[in-house]
C-alpha cells in the first residue's frame, strides 16, 4: 500500500520536476515519432499524451504501478481522436502477449524502475519484429565531477523522488539489452541542475 507521502506529496513533486519546460521540450522531441500500436512504459501522470499524433498512432496503452498516477494520466489532456488506455502494471512484468506493439515509448522511467535490465527485456518481448523503441532518459553523466555529485546525492534523492536513480547508464544499457540504437543524442538540460540534468534520447529497434 502506498504511504501518505507517496499518495499526497510525491505526485506534486513529480509534476514540478517532470513537467518543467526543459523536460517537456525533451518529450516533444521524442513522442511525436511514435506510430501504430504504442505501449508507454511508466505513463505516470500522462505528460506525454499531448504529444502523440493521432494521424499516426492507432492507440496508446500506458502502464504504471501507482494508482494515484494512473488516475491523473486518465485525465491528462490529449487529442480527442487518440485512443488511450491506462493499465495497472510494472515495466518488469508487462501484462501483454509477445509482439503486441509496434512501438514502445520510454521517457524518464528507467531511472525509477526496480530492475532496468528486466524492464528493457520486457519491452523487447512486447514489441513486434522490427518494432521501435523511443526513449528519453536522464542518468549517469559523462563528466567525472558531475558523477561525483550524482553519487553523493543519490541516496537521499531516491528517498524523496520516488526511487529515482541519478547514476544509471542510458543508451549503453539499451544496447546491452539487445536493441540496435539507430539514432542517439544527448545533452545537459538547460537551467536544470547538472546532477539531474544529463539526458540521452533516441530510437532503437529490435
Amino acid at each position: 500500500m502506498a504511504s501518505l507521502y507517496e499518495r499526497f506529496v510525491l505526485p506534486g513533486l513529480l509534476k514540478c520536476a517532470c513537467a518543467s519546460p526543459g523536460i517537456m521540450k525533451q518529450r516533444a522531441m521524442v513522442v511525436p515519432g511514435a506510430a501504430g500500436k504504442v505501449l508507454e512504459l511508466g505513463i505516470g501522470m500522462g505528460l506525454n499524451l499531448a504529444y502523440y499524433d493521432p494521424s499516426k498512432v492507432e492507440s496508446v496503452t500506458g502502464v504504471d504501478p501507482a494508482a494515484e498516477l494512473r488516475a491523473i494520466a486518465l485525465a491528462a489532456p490529449h487529442d480527442p481522436n487518440l485512443t488511450v488506455r491506462v493499465e495497472d502494471g510494472t515495466a518488469e512484468a508487462l501484462p501483454f502477449e509477445d509482439g503486441s506493439f509496434d512501438c514502445v515509448v520510454c521517457t524518464f522511467t528507467l531511472c525509477s524502475v526496480h530492475t532496468p535490465v528486466k524492464a528493457l527485456s520486457e519491452a523487447r518481448r512486447a514489441l513486434k519484429p522490427g518494432g521501435r523503441f523511443l526513449y528519453c532518459e536522464h542518468g549517469l553523466a559523462p563528466d567525472a565531477d558531475v558523477v561525483k555529485w550524482q553519487r553523493r546525492i543519490e541516496p537521499v534523492w531516491k528517498r524523496i523522488a520516488g526511487g529515482c536513480h541519478l547514476t544509471r547508464p542510458v543508451t549503453s544499457a539499451i544496447t546491452a539489452a539487445g536493441f540496435h540504437v539507430r539514432k542517439q543524442d544527448s545533452q545537459y538540460i538547460p537551467k536544470a541542475p547538472r546532477f539531474a540534468g544529463w539526458v540521452e534520447w533516441g530510437e532503437a529497434t529490435v
